[in-house]
């Protein structure tokens, strides 16, 4: 993302560019792990608030428009074939947050300030709040939510929201070791891990041993 003087705030115009720039990602064979991350010094400041003027219920069509391109965004890391890794450094709140804990790990700075402050501005973070509930506590996601609080780096990796936490100028390192792991693995195995560990998330436990099933067939023409 490369709008540093905006905090990288998802306008309607960059929300557009990332799905389309994951998806071309995936239909590329020669990609084998993405990174995502914010230039200049913060990850994302969640939704451009200078286009919500003409966002309203008088202008449906937008709002509409907008309120979709957003939550596929904000699916579509988990959705790729190939893994996703976020390496964020300083402000991680709302669509921001909602985009770090997205994607299938995530890689974050001493300096984090991760959270969802949308309500101190009248906004309901409606689209962000699925992945939020179903990455932590039900308690702490309403506190973070309902207070607009704002978790460090240590506090998220405590609660299992992030993966690393490293120096702010060793996230995209760390992030690219983590990418580099992945590349170096057969792909169509790592790409049928995937679809299987989200899939077995919302399965009851013996349709998710029936799929691990199959998958253990499948694997058998993946080793040369």
């Amino acid at each position: 993302m490369n709008r540093p003087d905006k905090l990288n705030a998802l306008d309607t115009t960059l929300t557009r560019a990332l799905r389309d720039a994951l998806d071309e990602a995936d239909r590329d064979p020669t990609v084998r792990a993405v990174i995502l991350t914010g230039a200049g010094r913060g990850f994302c400041s969640g939704a451009d608030l200078g286009e919500f003027a003409t966002l309203t219920p008088g202008n449906p069509g937008p709002v509409l428009e907008r309120a979709a391109l957003t939550s596929s965004l904000q699916t579509r890391m988990q959705e790729l074939s190939v893994p996703v890794v976020t390496a964020v450094r300083g402000v991680a709140v709302g669509g921001g947050a909602g985009l770090a804990i997205g994607a299938d790990m995530t890689v974050v700075g001493e300096d984090l300030r991760f959270g969802y402050p949308e309500l101190r501005h009248s906004i309901v973070p409606a689209l962000v709040m699925t992945g939020l509930v179903r990455h932590l506590g039900r308690k702490l996601a309403f506190e973070l939510i309902s207070t607009g609080r704002l978790l460090t780096a240590t506090e998220a990796a405590e609660h299992g929201l992030v993966n690393r936490v490293v120096a702010p100028d060793e996230v995209r390192a760390a992030a690219l070791e983590i990418a580099e792991r992945w590349a170096a693995v057969e792909p169509r195995a790592i790409a049928a891990a995937k679809d299987l560990f989200y899939r077995v998330a919302d399965l009851p436990t013996g349709a998710a041993m029936r799929a691990g099933q199959d998958v253990n067939a499948l694997m058998r023409g993946f080793r040369k």
